[in-house]
């Protein structure tokens, strides 16, 4: 079977499109309840893009309800009787109340993520957390590698709970918010909020390297609150 993408700019927002041509090669009927996606390897080197991008157009997928991942193994193509998505429109986001309600969601449960993954990752998520820090902090041009990776990073620590719901939840609403936060950034000169942001990753790394569940609590918290700040949100925030 040969598969038709089609040609990805490097304007688009990349994993969005990628996850786009999938789902219209499964729509078609050329991908069928049960195959198996191409490997990340392959994925990257068809659309000559970064495994990271590949990873996060995947989770897009597997959020929509349309593909399932098996650890270990790779991405099958769901069956479209038993598929369960939640959906909420990058559109909805230009307004500020359901932003804000997003993010207010994501706060309680990327915390609680952070410090799971603390207790429960495994020595290769944590080699992954460290790759992708790696990969924020010498991306050159953030809004081709440092999202996919920023976003990246928050999706292996949800994995690393050891919890599918974390992944599917926190997957789901990460994509949303940190997509609008970082495309918002770089239309501007953001040098500063770059190493704040990747400081705040390394303090998260650090707790969840030390196994150390109430600093990674504590570390996550400081990064929410700041990445709020940083776009004038203000939350409802209790001790």
């Amino acid at each position: 079977m040969t598969l038709e993408f089609n040609q990805i700019h490097r304007t688009d927002h990349l994993p969005g499109r990628i996850a786009t041509e999938i789902a219209r090669e499964i729509n078609d009927g050329k991908l069928k309840a049960g195959d198996k996606l191409p490997t990340e390897h392959v994925l990257s080197k068809t659309f000559g893009v970064s495994r990271s991008v590949i990873r996060e157009a995947i989770a897009q997928l597997r959020n929509e309800g349309a593909v399932e991942t098996r650890q270990g193994v790779g991405a099958f193509v769901s069956d479209p009787r038993h598929r369960v998505s939640i959906r909420i429109e990058r559109s909805k986001l230009n307004d500020p109340d359901s932003f804000r309600d997003l993010f207010q969601l994501r706060l309680p449960l990327e915390i609680e993520a952070a410090g799971l993954a603390a207790v429960n990752r495994t020595p290769e998520q944590l080699s992954r957390l460290e790759a992708v820090l790696n990969t924020m902090r010498n991306a050159p041009e953030w809004e081709k590698e440092g999202i996919a990776a920023d976003l990246d990073f928050h999706r292996t620590l949800a994995e690393s709970t050891q919890n599918d719901y974390f992944s599917m939840f926190l997957g789901f609403i990460a994509e949303r918010i940190s997509y609008a936060i970082n495309i918002a950034f770089s239309r501007a000169v953001f040098g500063e909020i770059l190493e704040t942001t990747i400081a705040e990753h390394v303090a998260i790394y650090d707790a969840i390297a030390a196994s150390n569940a109430a600093a990674a609590r504590a570390a996550m918290r400081a990064h929410l609150l700041g990445a709020a700040r940083r776009v004038n949100l203000e939350l409802e925030v209790y001790e």
